[in-house]
């Protein structure tokens, strides 16, 4: 599960109940609980929206400088597909998803 709201930690905890056992929630705002239970991970993720920065990556891969290695490209609707090796432990590295 992600969230991207922000919510009470009382809201965060009770959204770990709609994770499946061995699952993650993830939220890019209020942290979860520390022990989640029921082997459900909890992980907070921070991203900032940077075009300059974006721009220097995207520049260095032209150039050669920075390799991004993709291990396949898949039609977005492949996406349970990219999943399922995911949980499989098959997964073979990055996967590009196109629509």
């Amino acid at each position: 599960m992600l969230n991207l709201v922000t919510t009470t930690p009382g809201e965060t905890a009770s959204l770990v109940d709609l994770v499946a056992d061995g699952g993650a929630l993830v939220s890019t705002t209020t942290p979860g609980p520390e022990e989640a239970g029921r082997g459900v991970r909890t992980v907070r993720v921070f991203a900032r929206s940077d075009a300059a920065r974006l721009t220097e990556l995207v520049a260095r891969v032209d150039a050669g400088e920075l390799e991004v290695t993709v291990a396949q490209r898949l039609p977005l609707a492949g996406l349970a597909a990219v999943h399922d090796q995911a949980v499989s432990g098959r997964l073979p590295g990055k996967t590009v998803l196109l629509p």
